[in-house]
């Protein structure tokens, strides 16, 4: 049985400027001594959210009128750096659920994908008019629509662009490698049943 398809995500955004954000600013090293990805939420972008104190700095994650905010805008070569998993990891568990970025890290993007947060990419004017109609009204719903290649902030609609393999995989349910092989358990104990070698 597939996953459920991911055909678009709806909520709020927040605007994270910048460009060449690597995955050791999304999650500090020294927040990976874990067994599970489970806790990783609390750390993402840490050290440019909290002072060494852990009084919180001014930054649009620290900022109320973005608190909930699941739609990630930022700039070119999003997730850069580090191959870690735990970069995607840390955002998903702090409740971002798809990012719009100018582009991606390759590895990064993988792994986006692979836990069903689509990450689409957007020219840097359309970035800007979209960080300028959320900074208007933090409420404004943002929905990335993975199927038609859009972004949609209030009643404003853009233009992105979807990775063909990406929408393929998030619009089917075949997100998730693993969740794909566990399916054919069957077909995988057949086949290893019919090899003279096992």
């Amino acid at each position: 049985m597939a996953l459920a398809p991911i055909t678009r995500v709806t909520g709020r955004g927040v605007f994270v400027p910048g460009d060449d954000i690597d995955t050791d600013r999304i999650i500090p090293a020294r927040f990976m001594k874990c067994v599970t990805f489970d806790g990783l939420g609390q750390y993402m972008f840490y050290d440019v959210r909290f002072h060494e104190d852990g009084t919180p700095k001014d930054h649009p994650l620290n900022d109320p009128r973005f608190a909930g905010a699941s739609v990630l805008l930022s700039g070119e070569n999003f997730g850069c750096g580090s191959s870690r998993e735990h970069a995607p990891q840390a955002m998903y568990r702090f409740g971002i659920r798809a990012v719009v970025a100018e582009s991606f890290a390759e590895i990064f993007f993988g792994n986006s994908v692979t836990l069903g947060m689509p990450c689409v990419t957007a020219t840097r004017a359309q970035i800007a008019e979209m960080a300028r109609l959320i900074e208007t009204d933090p409420q404004t719903p943002v929905t990335v629509d993975v199927a038609n290649s859009t972004v949609a902030v209030g009643e404003r609609v853009f233009p992105v662009t979807v990775r063909e393999s990406a929408r393929e995989a998030l619009t089917q349910g075949r997100w998730d490698p693993i969740a794909e092989l566990l399916e054919a358990d069957e077909a995988i104990r057949q086949t290893a049943a019919r090899l003279p070698y096992l």
